[in-house]
């Protein structure tokens, strides 16, 4: 049986303390039966390699490439920070405080 990190008390790239986290896979799912990713990657570490994140950065993650891009090259906590767009994104939502949504990323009342 796998075991995955335990859900720490911040997001593990703002660092902010929140106390709902979203798991983000840093190997994308979706790309875990492709053969380029079983060929560079154990099933084990494609599944445990993971980062908790809040929900603002998780969003951040996934506007600033596509899910290949993520899991062959941005597949580390450092090497996500590497993007610039979502390095400076963190540096803003690191001061704001817990509960906080960025404008223009609110979720829609329905």
């Amino acid at each position: 049986m796998l075991k995955l990190p335990p859900q720490p008390d911040s997001c593990e790239l703002c660092r902010r303390p929140v106390a709902r986290l979203t798991r983000h896979h840093l190997i994308p799912r979706r790309l875990h039966s492709k053969r380029r990713f079983l060929k560079l990657f154990s099933r084990e570490d494609m599944i445990t390699r993971t980062l908790w994140v809040c929900r603002p950065c998780h969003n951040a993650i996934h506007r600033t490439c596509s899910e290949y891009e993520l899991g062959l090259t941005f597949n580390s906590r450092e090497k996500l920070l590497e993007l610039e767009e979502l390095r400076v994104f963190v540096e803003w939502l690191r001061d704001k405080p817990e509960g906080f949504v960025p404008k223009g990323h609110r979720r829609s009342q329905n």
